[in-house]
C-alpha cells in the first residue's frame, strides 16, 4: 500500500498484530550528494521519533523528497504524521491462515 503527500511517500503492509510499528528510510542518490542525503535521513530520522506510535504491527518506509533538508521542521512532522495515520487506517487487516 502507498501514500504519497508533498514532501514524503509512504509505503506499508502489515505483519502481525504484535509489536509496534518498524520504519525503514530510503534516501536515493538521485536528491543530492552524500551531505544532502544524511541530512534528509537524519530530519526524517528525528521526525519519526517524536510521533506517538499509531501503527501497531506494521512495516513502513518513508521515501522523502529532497525539499525535505530546507523545509520548516514543525510542519515537516504534522504533514509525516498526517501521511502515515493515512496509510494505516488504508492497511487492509492481517488474513488469518487456518
Amino acid at each position: 500500500m502507498r501514500r504519497a503527500s508533498r514532501h514524503f511517500t509512504a509505503f506499508g503492509r502489515r505483519r502481525g498484530l504484535t509489536g509496534g510499528v518498524r520504519f525503514g528510510i530510503t534516501v536515493s542518490r538521485k536528491l543530492g550528494g552524500a551531505v544532502v542525503r544524511n541530512r534528509i535521513r537524519r530530519r526524517t530520522r528525528e521526525l519519526l521519533r517524536q510521533m506517538p506510535e499509531s501503527c501497531l504491527g506494521c512495516d513502513v518506509v518513508i521515501n522523502p523528497r529532497p525539499a525535505v533538508a530546507s523545509a520548516e521542521f514543525l510542519p515537516l512532522g504534522r504533514e509525516l504524521g498526517e501521511l502515515i495515520r493515512r496509510l494505516c487506517e488504508a492497511l487492509p487487516p492481517l488474513e488469518k491462515v487456518p
